[in-house]
């Protein structure tokens, strides 16, 4: 199936184009962006323009920016393509429900991607934790902003969402794994001095799950989830790339499929020919409510 990319920066190089290139589902048949652009691949810089001169484009795949991302994925709705969205699906739930209910309409497929729930680990320890009564739980979420988005402003500007821009992935993972709902039932926030998103956030959880996400950590950088049950301790690390059960490592029983972005383009390609969607919004609705719940704490400006 032929399938265009909107937004080349980044992730769209660094983890779409090689998902793309080994794809045995997809062809990526055009590109659009003001600047980024990928070799050998027909380029434009107009989304609309595409849409009209590319009617066999029948997929599109968003990796801009969250603020934007609402009206692009409704033009491309509105021209009756199906859409992916790269993580956060929205800078608002209104948003989300918005372009849910559009695709629904115009029985168009649309899939909200949580590319941290395809993490080799992620699917043996949801199935470990079935059976099992949650007794408490800690996420530790720490990362270095300036690696992973290096200059990047709007990171804490609204609809940024500071650091939950990768808190959303532990967030993606906590939703997935746990045998029942979880809800969240306090939470500090803090706000550099000159910024509009917060820089570290703690949470509380139903469950008696907690968590702690900062973007200031320097060196080695952590991404761990450890859920203590009636029946053992199941500790996720390195993003859910790694599982240990009472301090031993599990090891992986299928590497059929390597890699998270592979396994978003292989679920968006059973998307599309059962003409299904996907818009868990679990995730979402835990930073929403975040921010509704969030006690703000000033702390030292930011600069890059």
């Amino acid at each position: 199936m032929k399938l265009a990319l909107v937004g080349i920066g980044k992730i769209a190089l660094d983890q779409h184009v090689p998902a793309l290139a080994a794809s045995p589902d997809w062809e990526l048949a055009a590109t659009v962006s003001r600047n980024g652009r990928v070799d050998g691949v027909e380029h434009w810089t107009d989304l609309a323009a595409m849409l009209d001169a590319r009617p066999d484009i029948r997929v599109v795949s968003l990796c801009l920016p969250p603020v934007p991302r609402f009206d692009a994925a409704m033009q491309v709705l509105e021209a009756g393509r199906f859409v992916m969205l790269e993580k956060p699906p929205g800078t608002t739930l209104g948003e989300c429900h918005d372009l849910q209910d559009t695709a629904e309409r115009l029985g168009l497929s649309i899939f909200a991607t949580w590319h941290s729930r395809e993490a080799a680990m992620v699917a043996p320890a949801k199935a470990w934790l079935a059976d099992k009564i949650i007794k408490r739980g800690h996420i530790t979420w720490r990362e270095d902003v300036r690696k992973w988005h290096p200059g990047q402003d709007w990171v804490f500007e609204p609809g940024g969402m500071g650091v939950f821009d990768p808190g959303i992935n532990a967030l993606s993972i906590l939703t997935e794994i746990l045998p029942m709902a979880v809800r969240l039932t306090g939470a500090e926030l803090e706000y550099p001095a000159n910024r509009q998103t917060p820089i570290a956030a703690r949470l509380q959880f139903s469950q008696a799950i907690s968590a702690d996400f900062d973007w200031r950590q320097e060196g080695p950088q952590t991404w761990s989830i450890e859920i203590e049950t009636d029946q053992g301790t199941l500790a996720l690390h390195d993003g859910g790339a790694r599982l240990e059960i009472d301090g031993t490592a599990a090891t992986l029983a299928d590497t059929a499929l390597a890699g998270e972005y592979p396994r978003l383009y292989r679920r968006m390609a059973d998307l599309v020919r059962a003409g299904r969607s996907d818009m868990d919004l679990r995730p979402m609705t835990l930073v929403a409510d975040a921010f509704l719940l969030g006690a703000r704490q000033i702390t030292h400006p930011f600069h890059f």
